[in-house]
């Protein structure tokens, strides 16, 4: 079975956030230049002191993708620290071992199985694109092939790109980078998803994955705009329409966080707090979680 390391790195990160291309492996023209001002918030305690910020990001982005605005700028000088979802994403061989720990079940159905007819053409043209054969997923779960499927986006939008990865470069040996959550937490999530709700993921990212890259490009679209309702808008047609994923992949993780967020804001170090966009809007989002505990956050502009 091929199980190449590097390949991997992008598992986590790109199946999680509305439809971002997870890399790019097809000759893309040239990007413009985009420029946007992404949703940053600023967060105080009760009495006015400023603890720390909250930067909801994106993973993956077209080349010439300017979006370091002004209010961006000030909360990555003046932060003492990062913490992001995962703090070693640069530990390929380590996050594959865990991914392959997790995801490899021997004896599964064929993938043709596990998914309706009307989308055994379009898995085919995914296999086809990825490094796997269709036998190499009898032994991966139904989550694990979502993600790893979910590579194979053709488009503008690189993981190279991703805002996370930037943010660590800019923290890297100057400032301390701190883990939200990290790869096993991360996956776990997939892993402990019901077969129906995998089988779900599966067909969902069949379906994204094969659509037009403008298509995918509303969302950084979206992003850059700071819209972040937006990117929940049924009409955007992302995996978090799906009520049950949503609750797995989005609002239950929020609420998992807010511990680690709170403790984090209550220590002297300001941080900065940068996780994926998807997090940050509806009634669940991470700005209405921290009002409710008791802090301000507000927009910065």
């Amino acid at each position: 079975m091929k199980f190449p390391f590097n390949p991997l790195k992008p598992i986590i990160v790109a199946a999680l956030l509305l439809g971002a291309s997870a890399c790019d492996r097809g000759e893309a023209p040239p990007s413009p230049v985009q420029t946007g001002t992404p949703a940053i918030w600023e967060i105080t305690s009760d009495g006015g002191a400023v603890e720390g910020w909250l930067f909801g990001t994106i993973h993956a982005l077209p080349d010439n993708t300017r979006w370091r605005s002004e209010p961006v700028e000030q909360a990555i000088g003046e932060a003492d620290l990062l913490a992001i979802e995962i703090a070693a994403l640069e530990d390929t061989e380590s996050i594959a071992m865990t991914f392959l720990g997790m995801s490899h079940s021997p004896g599964q159905p064929l993938l043709t199985e596990r998914l309706p007819a009307s989308q055994h053409e379009e898995l085919a043209e995914l296999i086809e694109r990825s490094p796997y054969d269709a036998g190499d997923f009898r032994a991966i779960e139904s989550w694990g092939a979502a993600l790893i499927l979910a590579q194979t986006n053709k488009g503008a939008s690189k993981t190279e790109n991703g805002v996370d990865k930037a943010l660590a470069t800019d923290f890297q040996g100057r400032r301390p980078i701190r883990e939200i959550e990290g790869v096993q937490a991360q996956l776990g999530v997939f892993d402990a998803l019901p077969e129906a709700d995998q089988r779900d993921l599966l067909s969902l990212t069949v379906e994204e994955t094969t659509r037009p890259d403008s298509f995918r490009q509303k969302t950084v679209q979206r992003w850059l705009a700071g819209d972040v309702e937006a990117l929940l808008d049924p009409d955007a047609e992302t995996l978090l329409d799906d009520p049950e994923l949503r609750e797995a992949l989005v609002e239950g993780r929020n609420r998992d966080w807010m511990p680690v967020i709170v403790t984090m804001l209550q220590q002297q170090p300001k941080p900065l707090i940068a996780v994926g966009a998807g997090h940050m809007g509806g009634p669940q989002g991470l700005p209405v979680l921290l009002r409710k505990a008791g802090y301000t956050v507000t927009r910065m502009r």
